[in-house]
C-alpha cells in the first residue's frame, strides 16, 4: 500500500483502508468511532482513525482541532487526505524521523463543524463535549506516553489533559498553509517540535525517561 501524501484522493486506497478497520489494533478505536456517532446522531461527519497508524498500540496521540470536508470524504482522519495540511503534516513526520506505526491521530472535536464545504472554528460548545471522548480515547491507548496538541484549538485542553494523567505532553503549531506559508521558519518550528516526540519516543524504545 503506497504511503504518500494525497493517496486517499484514490477510491481504491479509501476502500483498501475500510478493509482495513476490522483488524485487531483498529476494532477498539473502530467500535468507539461508532459509538460516538450514535450518540451524537451523525454517521459520515465523524472520520475514521487511520489503520495505517498505531491504533491501539500507539504511544503518541497526535490532536488536532476538528475533521475538515477531506476528511470526511475521505472517511478517515489522516496525514493522507488530499489537502495541504495534510500534506505538510505528512511531510513534517517523515523529516522529524517520528515512526508512524507508534502514532495515531484524533481531533478535539471529533465531528465536522462545518457546512457547504467549509469549515468553522471550533467553539467551547464543541470542545467541551470533544473533550470527554477524548479522555475516553486516552483510556483505550494503554501504551500511549506522548500527547501533541497541535493548534490553539486542541492545546485549550492541556489543563485538563495534565490533570487526568502522566502522559508527556507537547505543544505544537499547526501544519496549515496559512501558518507555513507566512515564513519560511515555520515548517522549521514544527519539525523541532515533533523531533521533541521522536527523541522520546527513542527513549522509551531504549528503556530511558528523557
Amino acid at each position: 500500500m503506497e504511503d504518500c501524501p494525497k493517496s486517499l484522493c484514490e477510491e481504491a486506497a479509501r476502500d483498501q483502508r475500510k478493509q482495513m478497520l476490522g483488524r485487531e489494533h483498529m476494532k477498539p478505536l473502530k467500535d468507539f468511532v461508532e459509538k460516538i456517532r450514535k450518540e451524537r446522531g451523525c454517521k459520515e461527519q465523524v472520520p475514521d482513525f487511520d489503520p495505517l497508524d498505531g491504533g491501539i498500540n500507539a504511544e503518541c496521540l497526535f490532536v488536532l482541532e476538528a475533521p475538515g470536508p477531506k476528511a470526511v470524504k475521505s472517511g478517515f482522519i489522516s496525514r493522507n487526505n488530499p489537502d495541504e495540511s495534510a500534506k505538510n503534516f505528512f511531510e513534517c513526520n517523515q523529516e522529524a524521523g517520528i515512526p508512524r506505526e507508534r502514532t495515531i491521530t484524533w481531533n478535539i472535536v471529533p465531528w465536522y463543524i462545518g457546512s457547504n464545504g467549509k469549515i468553522r472554528p471550533a467553539k467551547s460548545g464543541d470542545i467541551e463535549p470533544g473533550l470527554g471522548y477524548l479522555l475516553e480515547l486516552i483510556a483505550l491507548l494503554q501504551k500511549l506516553r506522548i500527547i501533541v496538541l497541535i493548534g490553539r484549538k486542541a492545546q485549550r485542553v492541556k489543563v485538563d489533559l495534565s490533570k487526568n494523567g502522566t502522559h508527556a505532553i507537547i505543544e505544537c503549531y499547526h501544519p496549515s498553509p496559512m501558518y507555513i506559508n507566512r515564513d519560511k521558519s515555520n515548517k522549521g518550528k514544527i519539525i523541532d517540535a515533533l523531533r521533541r516526540v521522536a527523541k522520546e519516543l527513542a527513549g522509551q524504545e531504549a528503556g530511558v525517561t528523557l
